[in-house]
């Protein structure tokens, strides 16, 4: 199996800062493992041990203890399992599968038999959502409730328009020179504000020591994710590059049977989320 790592010590370094990040939340949590049909997962469970459970994807060549960060304002509402997307940086096995297919479908649904559960609410951002789209099409019986947010896989923007943020990785990869970074990162922002150390510091480890997955989830099958009933709020950003919501919103109330949408006005796709758009979040979640 070839490594989704650079080098020898790239993993420990990505790890580092995975461990170093869950450090500074403050937070009490466990570490799962469990076996599915594609190799051994890596889970967190944290927030509200009395609360329903949640289960939370990450985004693209990232990992759970950075999500974790972002989705802070649901530890007190739920009872929370971010999952270590397989063969992407941290602490999953290093098993690539498909983004063309339904195999991270079938992977999340091993998932949650594997943690003991028939069906959980679900929440999924960016390359987490595109899992979470194709686990409603692979088993939608075992969605209770599901968030899209920012998502890919329901329907992607051309692959040439992420080209700004290629070119700019190749630079530093040639130059080492950090600026190239944040110019890979800017096309996914409004301005150098929405992008804070945390994240900087996220991107550049994965950059420095990942092998870099450019490929999406694919648009999910219309007649599949119409068997999927739970349900659903979709969240798409107007100024997304990748999934922009005047492509998401309508394809998503097309081809989800009970789908709520909200359109996150005058933001990118790396953002800020009002207080009012995450009590939106739980409560929808907490119907």
């Amino acid at each position: 199996m070839k490594s989704i790592y650079k080098k020898k010590d790239s993993k420990e370094k990505v790890i580092k800062l995975y461990d170093k990040q869950l450090s500074e939340m403050g937070i009490s949590f466990e570490d799962i493992y469990v076996d599915t049909c594609f190799g051994k997962t890596h889970v967190i469970k944290t927030g509200n041990s009395k609360a329903k459970p949640l289960l939370l994807f990450h985004g693209g060549n990232a990992t759970s203890a950075y999500n974790l960060i972002l989705c802070r304002f649901l530890l007190k509402d739920f009872q929370v399992y971010a999952v270590d997307i397989i063969g992407h940086p941290g602490k999953s096995d290093e098993v690539c599968l498909s983004a063309h297919n339904y195999d991270y479908g079938k992977w999340a649904s091993s998932v949650i038999e594997s943690l003991g559960f028939n069906r959980m609410l679900c929440f999924g951002g960016s390359f987490g959502a595109g899992v979470l789209a194709k686990l409603m099409c692979y088993s939608p019986e075992k969605i209770e409730r599901a968030i899209l947010y920012i998502p890919s896989g329901i329907q992607n923007e051309s692959a040439l328009k992420s080209m700004n943020m290629a070119f700019p990785m190749i630079l530093y990869w040639l130059t080492g020179k950090k600026s190239y970074i944040m110019k890979c990162i800017l096309p996914m922002a409004m301005s150098e504000d929405d992008v804070d150390d945390t994240t900087y510091e996220t991107v550049k480890c994965s950059i420095d020591n990942a092998k870099i997955k450019m490929s999406m989830p694919s648009n999910v099958r219309e007649r599949d994710m119409k068997k999927c009933l739970a349900p659903t709020l979709v969240m798409a950003a107007e100024n997304d590059c990748l999934f922009p919501a005047k492509l998401v919103i309508p394809r998503a109330q097309k081809i989800i049977s009970n789908c709520i949408t909200y359109l996150i006005q005058k933001r990118g796709h790396l953002h800020t989320l009002t207080e009012e758009e995450k009590e939106m979040m739980i409560e929808f979640l907490n119907e």
